[in-house]
Formats: C-alpha cells, sequence, structure tokens
C-alpha cells in the first residue's frame, strides 16, 4: 500500500478521507520571508454579537468560552451575555492597542454579523489594516447543518463582508470544525484561497477537492487562549512561550508554522491580559521568530510550494 492509498482511508463519496500520512515526516523546505524560521501567527477571534442567543430566537443563550457558570438551557442567560459584550467592548481595543503599539499583524477570525453589529470594530480592523479571514456568517456549529443551509450560509457570510470589508475574506475557518460537506461548499462557492477547518499538521499542504487543489493552514486548539479559562495568564504563557522554543529549535534546518488563537472576552480581561503582553515579548525577543497574518503564509506558501 503507497503512501497516498493509506490517505485515502476511510474516504467515501460523502467523507472527505482522513491521512494519517501527511509529509511523512519530510515536509518541504520552505523559507519564509526575511529568513524567518519560524512564522507566528496571532488569531483574533471577533465572534460577539453573532453567537447563538435568546434576542436573536435561537432558544437559548451561547456561554461557552465564557466565564459563565449557568448549565445552557431555554433560560435566558443574562451574565454570558454580558461576557460577550465586554468582549467588543472592552476586551478588543485591549488587544488591538496591545497590537498596534508594538507593530505586530493580526490575523482575525471575523463572525460576518459581528462586523455587522459593532462598526467601530470593523473601522478599526480596516484602517489597521488586519488579515480578516471569515468565521462564519454566525458563529454557530457548521457540523449541524444540512448541505443547502450550509451553502446558504457561506454565501450570506460572503455578501455580508462584501459590505461591511468591502472584499470577500481570502480564507475560511468554521466554529470549532467543519461538516463533511464544507470545503467542497467552500470550493463550489470560489473565491477562497485556503481553509483553516484542521488540526492535523504545523505546516500548510494542498488536497485535492474535485478537481480542485486546495491550500489548507491548520489551526490550533491547543495553542489557544481558551486555556486561560483554567490556567492563569502567568501559566498560559509559559505554556505557549515552551511551544514556540520548541518549534524554533526544530526550526533550525526547517522553517515552522504556529497558530496562536485569541478572543476578546478571554484573553482581553485585565486579569489574563499580563500573559498575552508575555507571549508578545517573548516573540519579540526571539531570533528567527517573526509575527505574520494567516493570509502573508497561504499566499507565501502557495508560491513557494504550488500545488
Amino acid at each position: 500500500m503507497t503512501p497516498s492509498d493509506r490517505s485515502d482511508l476511510g474516504a467515501t463519496a460523502s467523507k472527505p478521507s482522513r491521512d494519517f500520512v501527511g509529509y511523512g515526516g519530510a515536509p518541504p523546505i520552505v523559507e519564509w520571508p526575511g529568513g524567518a524560521r519560524l512564522a507566528v501567527n496571532f488569531v483574533l477571534n471577533v465572534e460577539e454579537g453573532a453567537e447563538p442567543s435568546v434576542p436573536d430566537g435561537d432558544g437559548y443563550t451561547e456561554n461557552r468560552l465564557t466565564d459563565s457558570a449557568i448549565d445552557p438551557g431555554s433560560i435566558r442567560d443574562l451574565a454570558a451575555e454580558g461576557l460577550f459584550e465586554y468582549g467588543s467592548r472592552a476586551g478588543f481595543w485591549r488587544i488591538h492597542r496591545a497590537f498596534q503599539e508594538r507593530g505586530f499583524p493580526l490575523t482575525v477570525f471575523a463572525c460576518a454579523v459581528a462586523l455587522e453589529r459593532n462598526p467601530a470594530i470593523t473601522t478599526a480592523v480596516l484602517e489597521a489594516g488586519y488579515d480578516v479571514c471569515s468565521h462564519g456568517h454566525r458563529w454557530i456549529n457548521h457540523r449541524e447543518l444540512d448541505e443547502e443551509t450550509e451553502r446558504r450560509e457561506i454565501e450570506n457570510a460572503v455578501q455580508s463582508f462584501r459590505r461591511t470589508l468591502g472584499h470577500q475574506p481570502a480564507g475560511w475557518y468554521c466554529r470549532y470544525g467543519p461538516s463533511t460537506n464544507t470545503r467542497r461548499l467552500l470550493v463550489d462557492h470560489g473565491g477562497f484561497l485556503y481553509d483553516s477547518d484542521a488540526y492535523n499538521d504545523d505546516l500548510p499542504y494542498w488536497v485535492v477537492v474535485g478537481e480542485t487543489k486546495h491550500l489548507v493552514v491548520p489551526y490550533s486548539l491547543t495553542t489557544n487562549d481558551a486555556k486561560l479559562l483554567t490556567m492563569t495568564g502567568r501559566h498560559w504563557a509559559e505554556f505557549i512561550n515552551d511551544g514556540i522554543d520548541v518549534l524554533l529549535a526544530e526550526a533550525a534546518d526547517r522553517p515552522m508554522m504556529m497558530s496562536i488563537g485569541l478572543h476578546p472576552r478571554i484573553v482581553g480581561q485585565p486579569a489574563r491580559f499580563s500573559g498575552l503582553l508575555r507571549v508578545l515579548d517573548h516573540v519579540a525577543a526571539s531570533p528567527g521568530a517573526s509575527s505574520t497574518t494567516r493570509l502573508a503564509i497561504a499566499r507565501h506558501w502557495a508560491a513557494a510550494q504550488p500545488a
């Protein structure tokens, strides 16, 4: 059995294949711009206002990735609503200032409705020149949608971004995980250079969707500020910085990539924010590490390592 045969284990007409092989321990050598060894991509998830809520007719209040301890259900959770609002009212701006002061680039995983409902954030994102990747129309689970509903959600997101940003984002990332149809629907829609609906590698890679070669830029749920719900900012910074150091060492002979996921309502809280500052300072002080955007990584990989 060849590696390509193994990569198709479990494939059917309706399900994507599972690839346990990847680069087989020998990833391509792609040099990052400026001679960087480690491309560090900070990703700010702007979801506030796009989450399921009782006022939006969803029948429950979303409280995942918040400090609310109320069991989710049909009762409206005003505490969770307030925590989401804190993210857009205060947390976003605290994070935005830190990146602006340091001149660090930033990728924004933005839900379209979140930008619609917060023109101030949309303006800040545009003025700062942040890279925007579509995080869907709303912050919902695409894996629960039927094919036609998901197709409409993708189109609704694109049309919304065209109104708020003036363009369609080049990337896509679902909440938590895609459906078995998502990648094919993105390719069918067109206009997406890459998606990040994968957690299975440290480097971008190409897949074939139908007859189209499509780029995947993996994301990470591990190096993510969701960990801050169970640890202190200092411990989180140590955790993230350890990952940076390991990848920098490995990148001595082959450049690497690292994604660091952030949320305004989580790391934007003052008691946790010091952890982010420690990570930003560590990246700035680490020779060979370079902060960059997801779109820059995708474009560079596509040029240096064509499908």
